[in-house]
C-alpha cells in the first residue's frame, strides 16, 4: 500500500510567472508548456521533481514543495509498519 501527500508539484503561481520559458527549457521531461503568455505543468505523471524549472525561475513563481511517501512493509507479527521511504 503507497501513500501519497496530496500536494500537486510544481506549483506554478500565475500572478509572479512572467512568461520567460527558462522552465520549459530545463524541463527535459517537456512536462511545462506556455498556455498563452503564462508557463503551466500538463504532464504531472513526467515530472520527476527535480526541481530545476523552481531554480531558474527568474520570479520565483514556480515552488517544487516536498512530499513524503509512505510504504507498508510486510507483515513480521500481526501487525503492519509504516515507515517513511523517500523525502523529496
Amino acid at each position: 500500500m503507497r501513500c501519497m501527500a496530496l500536494v500537486v508539484m510544481p506549483v506554478v503561481n500565475q500572478a509572479k510567472c512572467n512568461g520567460c520559458g527558462l522552465c520549459i527549457d530545463v524541463c527535459g521531461l517537456k512536462a511545462i508548456v506556455r498556455v498563452g503568455s503564462k508557463v503551466t505543468v500538463i504532464e504531472m505523471e513526467k515530472c520527476s521533481w527535480c526541481i530545476q524549472c523552481e531554480i531558474v525561475c527568474p520570479t520565483g513563481a514556480i515552488t517544487c514543495p516536498y512530499e513524503i511517501v509512505f510504504e507498508e512493509h510486510p507483515k513480521t507479527d500481526s501487525r503492519s509498519v509504516l515507515s517513511p521511504i523517500a523525502f523529496l
